[in-house]
């Protein structure tokens, strides 16, 4: 009997058994399955044993006739695609913001000549993804997200859409380019690329980590991080020259003594218990504690009003506008970590502000304002971290965030794309005598490191 492989809920299904350690035994349907992630695995496996089979997984349309590729790469965008091609056709490339990765991927469909599947964080993100495949490839892509529901031989999807139809389209695609990859390793999201047969798989990033170590995923989801350049590379040739740089403020007498009362009711919980707070697991215990201690919940409420007091301090706000005096001319980007410190400095400065709770037509006309220049300044709680592309922004402030490298990254990536003649500044404002410091120091360690 010849054995037949077939795709069905985002499994191969076997019509024989066959020993392999991934395949398993279904008794709900009484079949042979394994994950859509290890189908090159098991023709592998299946080739090795000499086993005759019958391969009816994919059901993908060919790409069109049409399909071209407009443009070159840059030298480092070739070695980058030359380090996955060498690694298999599977892994993370690691590029700035501004750098390329687009470019990258769709020189990857092309050379390869594959159905592809491209899953953003964003609608914004898929309509960019969508209209840079009809400029470079010469082809009209399939939409998932936002109401469009087309599935075309090159498709851009949202991850919240791709996870929801992954099981019944997982099979049509031999690549699968996850942008932005580190929302991947979520539990939900990870089922795309579990569910998905693609052989060929491409990460891209400007910043892989997580602050709950699930980027460890990343190798078993799409592969190693096969190349890895930072924005100190690529500065004043193919971004921006950039510089960064630290204003330190005071608390107000007030905000000093209900910092001091509410950090040290924490830190002596902390020394009583004996958690020592170096990496996430330390929160993450103090939050299971919480559940059931009424002083471990203190604790946590103290640590929380802290952070809060430190990350809104009010002299925030007067190093905002001597910084917005100083660059006058400039458009500048001002992040926050919260709604709060967003709406305060809106009220009083009269800056634009978007939020996630900003509807969708407002913040495209906040953002439309922004790059014609009738408006200057703009603040935003993170929801701009990713997928905003204003290349003459110069000026970026960063009135509060947190340890993550990745956010700052992010951030720092938002005003380097290159333009004749400009040179962008990071600013942080951080709070003296307080955690921030720290947290400064933290999320800055990465930025001019990495693999090459």
């Amino acid at each position: 009997m010849v054995l037949k492989l077939r795709y069905h809920g985002g499994t191969v299904t076997l019509s024989e058994r066959v020993d392999l350690p991934f395949v398993k035994y279904d008794e709900r349907s009484g079949n042979y399955r394994c994950l859509g992630i290890n189908y090159r695995k098991l023709r592998e496996g299946l080739d090795r044993a000499g086993m005759e089979y019958v391969d009816e997984v994919r059901e993908s349309a060919p790409l069109p006739e049409g399909i071209s590729f407009k443009g070159g790469l840059r030298r480092y965008q070739e070695e980058a695609l030359g380090r996955w091609r060498k690694a298999g056709m599977r892994g993370v490339i690691v590029i700035p913001t501004g750098g390329g990765k687009t470019i990258v991927a769709l020189r990857a469909i092309y050379e390869l000549g594959e159905p592809a599947l491209i899953v953003v964080p964003t609608i914004d993100l898929m309509n960019q993804w969508a209209a840079k495949v009809k400029e470079v490839l010469g082809i009209r892509p399939g939409t998932l997200g936002g109401g469009s529901q087309e599935v075309l031989p090159v498709t851009v999807a949202t991850y919240d859409s791709a996870m929801n139809r992954i099981r019944h389209i997982g099979n049509r695609f031999g690549m699968l380019i996850a942008d932005e990859c580190h929302h991947l390793p979520a539990p939900s999201y990870s089922e795309i690329a579990l569910y998905s047969t693609a052989e060929h798989r491409i990460g891209l990033t400007a910043t892989p980590e997580r602050e709950d170590g699930l980027h460890r995923e990343l190798d078993k989801l799409l592969g190693p991080i096969v190349y890895r350049i930072s924005p100190v590379d690529l500065a004043g040739t193919y971004l921006s020259d950039f510089s960064i740089r630290r204003i330190s403020v005071d608390l107000s007498e007030e905000e000093r003594r209900e910092y001091r009362r509410n950090y040290d009711l924490y830190s002596a919980y902390l020394k009583r218990k004996g958690i020592i707070m170096r990496s996430p697991r330390g929160l993450l215990r103090l939050i299971m504690l919480s559940n059931r201690d009424p002083e471990a919940r203190l604790a946590l409420l103290a640590r929380n009003e802290a952070i809060r007091i430190s990350l809104n301090a009010e002299k925030k706000v007067d190093a905002l506008v001597s910084v917005l005096r100083e660059y006058g001319d400039k458009k500048v980007l001002v992040f926050t970590q919260n709604n709060e410190l967003v709406y305060r400095v809106s009220r009083s400065l009269l800056i634009p502000a978007i939020t996630h709770l900003t509807p969708k037509a407002e913040r495209e006309l906040i953002l439309k304002s922004f790059r014609e220049g009738r408006y200057r300044v703009i603040i935003t709680s993170k929801v701009l971290d990713e997928g905003i592309d204003v290349p003459d922004a110069s000026v970026g402030v960063i009135m509060s965030g947190t340890g993550s490298s990745r956010e700052f990254v992010q951030r720092l990536g938002r005003i380097l794309r290159k333009v004749s003649g400009k040179r962008a500044e990071l600013i942080e404002i951080v709070t003296s005598d307080t955690t921030e410091p720290r947290a400064s120091y933290r999320r800055k360690k990465t930025i001019d490191g990495g693999m090459r």
